[in-house]
């Protein structure tokens, strides 16, 4: 199938987060199940020596691809489940194994970030974590290591090489499963396809912002009203799991809004 590299206006990243709502509300225990799903294979492949955190990053990009692949099917009528996923992994060699090439792209570009943001860091985010899990016991421990600069220097790091990674993988995986295109043509094609549409992501990022800050007030002042404040982190974590499970239906949207059926003339070679 041929397509046409478009330039998404600006306001089509609201209409990707709305047209997300929307198409998770018509299959809320489907999506949500592949979400907890996804957890579950993660939390397991944590409890593998060696190759458990590789194949845990490796899945990453299939992560995105299996939701991609369950939006089109609702939106169409058909039902959402976890095989889903594994889709990609009964397609034909030809477009199989460029796509777990892409995986393993990026579980080596996000292992590297790893390593060069523990080096910036001096292993003070890791420090975080095992004092951040011990609770309130080791909050004066917290607070000396949130002061540590290594920990901010470290955080700017990881989270702005994990932004720059993002880029040529965000519709990578969808061009080489549906369109067939090859690992460097495809990496490329997401790059310039979002540079393309920066204004329509800019407002997309900025839509998701604003979904986490008005829910998070709303949910605080709803709780300061009835007294109980301290109840407002319980509507947390399944508004986390709803929320994160939108994003990626949302990935659908971005993708459409970046690619439309054309003339292949029209998308660069690698």
């Amino acid at each position: 199938m041929s397509l046409t590299l478009r330039q998404a206006p600006p306001a089509e990243g609201l209409t990707w987060v709305r047209s997300a709502f929307a198409l998770y509300a018509r299959r809320p225990l489907g999506f949500s199940a592949m979400f907890v799903a996804f957890l579950l294979a993660v939390l397991l492949a944590t409890v593998i020596p060696l190759a458990g955190p590789v194949l845990m990053l490796m899945s990453l990009p299939l992560l995105g691809l299996g939701f991609m692949i369950a939006a089109r099917g609702a939106r169409q009528g058909g039902a959402v489940r976890p095989g889903q996923f594994a889709e990609p992994l009964r397609a034909p060699a030809a477009r199989r194994n460029p796509l777990l090439l892409l995986c393993g792209l990026y579980a080596l570009g996000t292992a590297l970030i790893m390593l060069a943001s523990d080096w910036v860091d001096g292993g003070t985010f890791e420090q975080l974590q095992v004092l951040m899990a011990k609770g309130e016991d080791a909050q004066a421990e917290v607070d000396a290591l949130l002061a540590d600069p290594r920990l901010a220097h470290g955080m700017l790091v990881r989270f702005g090489l994990a932004a720059l990674l993002s880029v040529p993988f965000w519709q990578a995986p969808p061009l080489v499963y549906w369109q067939g295109q090859g690992v460097a043509q495809a990496l490329f094609s997401s790059t310039l396809a979002l540079w393309r549409c920066k204004g329509a992501f800019a407002v997309y990022a900025l839509a998701w912002f604003a979904v986490i800050v008005v829910f998070a007030a709303i949910a605080a002042l709803l709780f300061s009203l009835l007294g109980a404040r301290q109840l407002a982190g319980v509507v947390a974590m399944p508004a986390a799991l709803v929320f994160s499970t939108v994003f990626y239906v949302s990935l659908l949207f971005t993708y459409e809004g970046c690619f439309s059926e054309g003339d292949a003339s029209s998308l660069p070679a690698a």
